[in-house]
């Protein structure tokens, strides 16, 4: 009886003679030797592993892989344990991956296991699926379940992130702030306001700058007086 998803491996004194694959009542030699194995997909989990990225730093991470088998010859007669196997390598291919990436992105267009999880995922279903090739198993999917760092470095880079974020926050305001003085000195200009020497334009420059860039609100000093 060959049950749905399932095959019957078949064997005559030790000569593989088959798979039978369709379900329901099927008949055979009485010297064949059956074995059955399941063709349904499943899933693996590894365990977090600690490594290091592609910069040195230690990160844990995990994966699930989720896999079927496809050359039932091959899953039976290849390898000793094709569950095994799948296992140890899927964790061999995660280690490998994930030190052939850094953890952040810190140029423009480098791929980073935290910033790109769908390319991180395709590299790493291509690298399993060459390692279990042999075994006669289809990886179907291969997604990271858990990736964070190291507790030991974990306060550090929040540190680090936290001041990426306020490095790149404070650049955009400057840019913003540059461009509103150079359009306030390009309109004074244009329509005649106001005639401004060089260090008047750079006084002007320096407060703007001030009122725009600083994170708190400031005071500001009305002159009374002529304007020089």
């Amino acid at each position: 009886m060959v049950q749905p998803n399932q095959g019957k491996v078949m064997t005559f004194f030790g000569s593989y003679v088959g798979t039978a694959k369709s379900n329901g009542l099927r008949w055979s030699i009485p010297f064949f030797k059956r074995k059955n194995i399941s063709l349904r997909v499943r899933n693996f989990e590894s365990n977090q592993m600690k490594v290091n990225d592609n910069h040195g730093n230690p990160i844990e991470i995990a994966t699930v892989v989720v896999w079927s088998v496809d050359d039932t010859a091959e899953a039976m007669f290849e390898v000793d344990d094709y569950i095994s196997f799948v296992n140890i390598q899927s964790e061999s291919a995660l280690r490998n991956m994930a030190t052939s990436y850094p953890y952040d992105q810190h140029d423009g267009d480098e791929i980073a296991l935290r910033s790109h999880p769908k390319e991180v995922s395709e590299a790493l279903k291509i690298e399993i699926q060459e390692r279990l090739e042999k075994a006669g198993v289809r990886v179907h999917e291969a997604r990271i379940s858990h990736l964070a760092y190291a507790p030991e470095i974990a306060n550090a880079m929040l540190q680090r992130q936290q001041a990426s974020a306020i490095i790149a926050a404070r650049r955009l305001i400057v840019d913003g702030a540059v461009g509103m003085v150079e359009m306030a000195l390009t309109q004074l200009s244009e329509k005649s306001i106001v005639e401004l020497d060089d260090e008047r334009k750079a006084a002007m420059v320096s407060n703007l700058l001030v009122v725009l860039c600083s994170d708190k609100s400031t005071q500001p000093v009305v002159n009374t007086g002529s304007l020089y």
